[in-house]
């Protein structure tokens, strides 16, 4: 027991901060965690009880594009293919406009708010068809939603640079004016070296992260992760370089796994699995025992490399369903992968919380002193959260309430 004088802003009593672990309270003080405890005595402007929820420091989506979410209604899935999916999207991108980006980058945001997410890297695609008119409404949701979660804007050239050298200028302008690193994909230029290369340069030139589109088929012998990781080493860029997607890593052996693991975790080069788009969008020559094409993310993180699970799209082309619920992508991930230990479950989650966190620049972990960013789940702790998909009750960012979706009740009869 913790007995104070001092008046808090908020305590949240009751809850758990780790698997199965004792109750204590969290007291919270100017935004900042000022005492973990069992059963702190104090005065509070602010008292919840948590009843038993498991409390951490909230979701973290590596890899989502929210400026091209939610145009279901503007483009025809005939094939359910990646080159279709491109295609159908740079013919509805060319007719964004500001206001349609922000209401539906607010729509996904709002729902990823409700599933916990308290950070996020969207990309935002700049080029001629484009222009800056989405990166101008993303850089307003990441101003009007910084009370409840903390996102980084990623330049991002979807469709190519040696084919639209405009395009490099485009993203130069928009790392001089608030995008807080630049995105690449190789397998849409005709010339991928060259595009890597150029990226790495509007990398050096502005000391920003990178972060790739990469090797998105089932075919393991087409790949440029080789000249990522290479690029990587000589511009002297480990810990700094995310690549998303790498599905043809789901074609190859075991022993060809670990030695492309070996070789990322050596370069300090982050991953990000995206479940539900991959399986989607691979294995549609197959027409029976149709391959996942979900990248082994638990394999590539046993041997050292930072691994994630994230969103992707919403409601598009590349992905024609979605909620941006990372708990659920995690549950996703651990079905796809036939996971079923405990170690696993942690791990899983892990990789929409901690690790996740990491590639971003940071974890968020509760303890004293840290920013009181708070988020409550219905599960004893991350192991059951994973395998039961669990219910979000409620967050905080800074130590102010930024969401709530309130507890379940029967209403028995009599």
């Amino acid at each position: 027991m913790t007995i104070t004088n001092q008046l808090f802003d908020l305590v949240i009593r009751n809850i758990r901060i780790e698997e199965k672990g004792a109750l204590v309270d969290i007291a919270v003080r100017k935004g900042l965690i000022a005492d973990i405890g069992s059963d702190i005595r104090c005065e509070a402007i602010e008292s919840v009880d948590g009843e038993g929820a498991f409390a951490f420091g909230g979701f973290v989506d590596t890899h989502i594009h929210l400026d091209k979410a939610c145009i279901l209604d503007r483009c025809t899935i005939c094939e359910g293919t990646l080159a279709e999916a491109v295609r159908e999207t740079a013919k509805a991108k060319a007719g964004f406009e500001g206001e349609d980006v922000y209401a539906r980058a607010a729509r996904v945001v709002e729902k990823a708010i409700s599933h916990g997410t308290t950070r996020m890297r969207t990309f935002v695609e700049i080029d001629p068809r484009a222009g800056f008119r989405s990166f101008e409404a993303i850089k307003r949701i990441r101003a009007d939603y910084a009370f409840a979660v903390d996102i980084e804007i990623c330049a991002f050239a979807q469709d190519g640079l040696t084919n639209e050298p405009e395009t490099s200028g485009m993203l130069d302008d928009a790392l001089s004016n608030g995008a807080d690193l630049v995105g690449g994909c190789p397998y849409t230029d005709p010339d991928p070296n060259r595009h890597i290369e150029m990226i790495f340069a509007l990398a050096q030139k502005h000391d920003v992260p990178v972060d790739f589109h990469l090797d998105f088929s089932l075919d393991p012998h087409r790949t440029d992760l080789p000249t990522v990781i290479e690029a990587t080493l000589r511009h002297g860029w480990q810990g700094r370089v995310a690549i998303g997607h790498v599905t043809n890593i789901s074609a190859m052996s075991q022993a060809e796994v670990v030695a492309i693991a070996d070789r990322l975790a050596e370069a300090g080069i982050a991953l990000s699995v995206l479940p539900s788009t991959d399986l989607f969008l691979n294995g549609r020559g197959h027409d029976r025992l149709v391959p996942r094409g979900v990248a082994p993310a638990h394999l590539l993180a046993g041997r050292g490399v930072s691994t994630s699970i994230a969103t992707n799209n919403v409601l598009n082309p590349f992905t024609p369903y979605g909620d941006a619920s990372l708990i659920r992508m995690a549950n996703l991930f651990a079905n796809v992968a036939q996971l079923s230990r405990d170690e696993d479950m942690a791990l899983v989650f892990d990789m929409v919380t901690e690790v996740a966190a990491r590639q971003l620049g940071g974890m968020r972990r509760l303890q004293v002193g840290a920013e009181a960013t708070i988020v409550l789940l219905d599960t004893p702790g991350p192991r059951a959260a994973v395998r039961e998909i669990a219910r979000v009750i409620a967050g905080w960012k800074g130590g102010r309430r930024s969401f709530d979706n309130g507890r379940p009740r029967l209403y028995r009869p009599g």
